[in-house]
């Protein structure tokens, strides 16, 4: 979540070539697309996000739940609120000896966070993205009650790379792949919020960080306490938002 926005990925350029060459190139991109699916469904059934989920969801039993309503993005903080929201985050993950893996700052955040919580790579957002927009058109009836515009008009933006995901998408998100999705926030008054799917166990857990209404980080056990290096050396490409 950012105020970054980056160019579609999925854009194709036209070109002046043969019928053959379009259909060909058009091939090609859906053959990638397959394929990269496919993947994330190998990952998925791997669910290599169990090794450590146990241990941050022990961390974090204590603390009381926020119950979490579905909402659209409103307000943006201001710079000076947006950073005095993530000095406290940074004390609470702190506390529970918590670090976060930086998400880029381009607008994909909650889903790069996502897409690196389930399947250990923030490259997967728009795939995510794909997932979550397919849900929220498929399951109108849960979601378009939270959304104060034209819903067709929504799923079209949302759809959009780079555009930000909201409380909706989240919801969407833990429906979609039947995860609890765990959020330690900014938010003065109560700093857990956890997302159930509707009408279903949740099969794994996403563990994200979330301050001011503006970026998601994907967490991980801090290595100052487990005497380890938990957090992945993967590196965004492009600096995150402010910090």
């Amino acid at each position: 979540m950012d105020y970054e926005h980056n160019t579609n990925p999925f854009a194709r350029a036209s070109g002046s070539g043969s019928a053959s060459a379009s259909s060909s190139s058009s091939f090609s991109s859906s053959v990638a697309d397959t394929d990269d699916d496919q993947t994330i469904a190998r990952m998925l059934a791997e669910d290599e996000s169990l090794r450590r989920e146990g241990m941050l969801g022990k961390r974090l039993s204590h603390l009381d739940s926020i119950p979490h309503t579905p909402r659209i993005n409103t307000k943006i903080p201001d710079i000076n609120d947006a950073t005095l929201d993530h000095e406290l985050l940074s004390v609470r993950l702190a506390t529970y000896g918590l670090a976060e893996l930086q998400m880029e700052g381009d607008g994909n955040c909650q889903f790069r966070a996502l897409a690196d919580q389930l399947f250990g790579n923030p490259d997967y957002h728009k795939h995510v993205r794909k997932h979550i927009v397919k849900q929220l058109k498929e399951q109108r009836k849960l979601y378009e009650g939270y959304v104060p515009m034209k819903y067709r008009h929504y799923t079209r933006k949302m759809k959009k790379p780079g555009e930000w995901g909201d409380h909706v998408t989240l919801q969407a998100a833990a429906d979609c792949f039947e995860a609890k999705i765990c959020l330690l926030t900014s938010f003065r008054e109560q700093s857990y919020i956890e997302i159930l799917p509707h009408n279903k166990n949740p099969l794994r857990e996403a563990w994200l960080s979330f301050w001011s209404e503006v970026h998601y980080n994907s967490l991980y056990s801090s290595g100052v306490v487990l005497g380890l290096a938990d957090v992945p050396t993967r590196k965004p490409r492009r600096k995150h938002w402010l910090f």
